[in-house]
């Protein structure tokens, strides 16, 4: 024998009872079927009975869509005789609701007594139809098969008077039985209900009462899933289920089944599993008996609940005193308010405990009224509530036992900013509950899930700002390079927003690296510097990285709040690691302090691994002693361009048409840009250093840089002789020029200057840059990086990399 529970959606419409017969006439099996009332019916019954209660008539318009969605029901599912016949029999039980509501409405009163007969009508009706569409499928009424208490809307059952009545029913049964859930009756035979997820309850009487080889559960969902997949897109359904599991899950939120229903088949190791109606080939979930397996996952699944209030008792004098605990929570259950979460300190000076939050009111007033002297004598001095709030859990008989377990979980979510205001974990080890702000919950599910469920892949939630040449590449070289990095490094880079000076564009699930320009185009709203900001805060996403490939001193100021908020910041921008050190400081503790990453690699020799290979050897114990370098890919381009066939000007102004110069090549030809990136090394040396502090040597003359860019290009060829002159000079010498920054003995300075032909710097070609490090370690022979120093694809290239550094936190 198995016992089958259809839930309303699963005969909700036509089309799905036709689903169910399909279900049925597909198995071999004797089975008793339990349905519930169609969908939506059960509330409407209700709202009708209650509308009548305060005497209003509408409650006639319910009756009538009642009505009407039954004979639309039958009329779909049956023809020509038959069809008559089943809305003869429906139009007697249509019409005894009508009666008893009617009778409500004239005296003004809804008993208990009364709303159970009333609110059973759904599922009488429900079954009948059902049992007259099933071929050969006979009915049977569990109002006379279950025996109850007359605590009319939540009956206790008497198991001894069920179990008898269920076994003598089905004694010589074979075939299909259908049954209304949900209903069941007293010892004079009055109609008393099961309550809360009722019809499952039904279910599991039956099969526990029968000895049934199985409890399926058919409803509108594949099973319990690892998450809500509403929230985390990535959930997937749970193969295999404890017990324990699926009732602890279930009581956080995962709203499959309700735990108490699966008591009767608990105590007899009857095995439930969830399937889908909509998708019957599905595997679905087994709930059985615990079996530790050192295979599995130490958590099976996560659930949440919302709208929960935090109530903190608090005071020094709650301290050895016995019967505090009793007293509250005895004060509490008076007013019927039910405790989902409690977490006390030990040393008893204060006790902490969650509720619904439509109870808070209330449990505020009765926790007063019990504490009424201990507050006046100030022994307990704080009632705090906490409104707003969510609980979350993660279930797992795995975790018994398991090291490690709460520290990730807890590393994980304190690393993306997320607070944990309570927490609460009992000795069985089967669940980890803690409490945190509603605004945090969607963040908190996904970085858990990642965490547990799709370790394997962690995934980074890029948003972009500045897609020009830099930007551009950037993304160009993800779109190419994320089936490698999700093979082998199971590692996913999602755009999740992207903006231009003009337009912004956000998606939680991801942008389209391929069509990212069209949809910023046509889908983006007006952008800003502040409303990007605000947005990547606001949609609060685990594992965010602003990248900032602008050289925009404004975006730079956007740093700090972004920090605070945990999320990590990768730049192409020399602005914020140059500018005060007060600044860059706080940036870099915040980022420390958040455990988030503040990264900078291309500030400094674009693509080159300068400023990691430094923190490497600063925070290996090494001591930087003498930085010497050569760090403008456009100023090495022009001195090895010069000739004496291409004078000064126009090797500035090939630099700029090849893309190596700024649009205002003086930017370069001041030195401000070397300064910068020469501070950025003092200061990751571990020196603290203004730009003030260095001394720049400019090789050209302050009139140049004075007026606007064409008067630059007008009068810049007034130096072309004498830079002509001086190189052939230098030539003759077999000497060169590079622009040199240098720091040593604790000062530092950028010039011009003339290098012999054996010195490192003298075969330096193109656009690249060299840095030597002369350290305690590497005193006789410095260390030297060489290579490509400017460009918009090795620059993407280093902002790729330390983007794949933030997911190694």
């Amino acid at each position: 024998m198995k016992v089958l529970k259809f839930g309303g959606t699963s005969v909700g419409s036509a089309e799905n009872i036709q689903r169910v017969k399909e279900i049925l006439m597909s198995q071999d099996d004797d089975m008793i079927v339990v349905v519930s009332a169609l969908g939506g019916i059960t509330d409407k019954i209700l709202s009708a009975a209650r509308m009548a209660a305060i005497g209003t008539g509408y409650f006639q318009a319910e009756l009538t869509e009642i009505n009407t969605r039954h004979f639309e029901m039958v009329g779909k599912l049956f023809g020509g005789e038959q069809q008559t016949l089943v809305k003869e029999k429906v139009q007697v039980l249509l019409e005894e609701l009508e009666r008893i509501v009617h009778g409500v409405s004239l005296i003004g009163e809804l008993t208990p007594k009364t709303l159970d007969k009333i609110v059973g009508f759904g599922e009488r009706l429900s079954s009948f139809i059902i049992s007259e569409y099933i071929p050969s499928a006979q009915w049977f009424d569990t109002s006379k098969l279950i025996r109850t208490n007359s605590d009319f809307g939540k009956a206790v059952v008497n198991f001894e008077q069920t179990n008898q009545l269920i076994r003598e029913a089905f004694a010589s049964f074979s075939g299909i039985a259908i049954v209304p859930g949900f209903i069941s009756s007293n010892e004079t035979g009055d109609y008393t209900t099961l309550g809360r997820g009722g019809s499952d309850y039904t279910g599991a009487i039956l099969a526990a009462a029968t000895d049934a080889s199985v409890l399926e559960i058919w409803t509108d969902v594949n099973g319990f899933m690892t998450a809500d997949p509403r929230v985390i897109s990535k959930a997937y359904t749970i193969k295999t289920l404890s017990y324990s599991e699926a009732m602890e899950l279930s009581h956080f939120g995962a709203k499959v089944i309700y735990p108490p229903t699966i008591l009767p088949v608990y105590q007899k190791s009857i095995p439930v599993r969830i399937k889908n109606t909509m998708e019957p080939d599905a595997e679905g979930t087994l709930i059985t008996a615990s079996k530790l397996n050192g295979k599995d996952l130490p958590i099976k699944g996560i659930s949440s609940i919302s709208n929960i209030t935090l109530i903190t008792l608090q005071g020094l004098g709650m301290v050895g005193v016995t019967g505090i605990s009793a007293r509250l929570f005895g004060a509490l259950a008076r007013q019927n308010i039910n405790v989902v979460l409690i977490s006390q300190a030990s040393s008893e000076n204060s006790i902490s405990f969650a509720i619904d939050s439509v109870s808070s009111s209330k449990a505020e007033v009765a926790i007063r009224e019990e504490f009424e002297r201990e507050i006046k004598l100030d022994q307990i001095n704080k009632v705090t509530i906490e409104d707003n709030l969510a609980i979350v859990a993660i279930v797992g008989e795995n975790m018994k036992h398991a090291t490690g377990v709460a520290g990730k979980l807890f590393h994980t979510i304190g690393r993306n900013g997320i607070n944990i205001i309570a927490i609460a974990q009992g000795a069985s080890e089967l669940n980890i509950s803690w409490v945190v702000k509603v605004s945090d919950l969607r963040k908190t599910l996904n970085v858990v899930h990642e965490s547990f469920f799709l370790s394997q892949n962690v995934e980074l939630n890029v948003f972009l700002l500045g897609i020009g040449l830099v930007g551009g590449n950037l993304l160009e070289q993800i779109k190419l390079q994320q089936p490698k990095l999700l093979k082998e490094k199971h590692l996913k880079i999602k755009l999740a927003g992207v903006a231009n000076s003009k337009k912004m564009l956000f998606n939680r699930e991801g942008i389209d690296i391929a069509t990212f320009r069209e949809k910023l185009s046509s889908d983006g709203q007006a952008s800003g510097l502040e409303e990007f900001k605000n947005e990547i805060i606001k949609l609060n996403m685990y594992n965010s990285i602003f990248v900032d490939c602008t050289a925009n001193d404004k975006a730079a100021g956007l740093y700090a709040e972004l920090l605070n908020a945990n999320v990590s910041i990768v730049t192409a921008n020399k602005v914020a690691a140059s500018s005060g050190y007060e600044n860059y400081a706080l940036l870099k503790k915040t980022a420390k302090q958040k455990g988030a990453k503040f990264l900078f690699e291309t500030n400094v020799g674009a693509g080159l691994p300068i400023i990691n290979t430094l923190n490497d050897l600063v925070n290996s114990g090494d001591t930087i002693l003498k930085i010497e370098a050569v760090l403008s890919g456009t100023l090495n381009f022009i001195f090895n361009t010069i000739s004496e066939t291409v004078p000064l000007s126009q090797t500035i102004r090939m630099a700029k048409e090849q893309g190596y110069a700024e649009p205002d090549p003086r930017i370069d030809l001041s030195g401000v840009d070397v300064a910068r990136k020469l501070l950025i090394l003092v200061r990751e040396s571990g020196y603290q250093f203004d730009m003030k502090d260095i001394k720049i040597n400019t090789f050209i003359p302050e009139k140049y840089f004075e007026g606007s860019v064409d008067d630059f290009w007008k009068n810049i060829p007034e130096m072309d002789a004498e830079f002509e002159a001086n190189r052939k000079k230098l030539a003759a010498e077999g000497r060169f020029w590079r622009f040199v920054a240098r720091f040593n003995e604790g000062k530092a300075e950028i010039g011009l200057q003339e290098i012999s032909a054996g010195h490192p710097f003298a075969d330096l070609q193109g656009s690249n840059n060299l840095v030597m490090f002369t350290t305690e370690r590497y005193n006789d022979f410095p260390m030297i990086i060489k290579g490509y120093g400017a460009g918009a694809a090795v620059t993407a290239a280093g902002v790729f990399a330390d983007i794949i550094r933030v997911s190694n936190i």
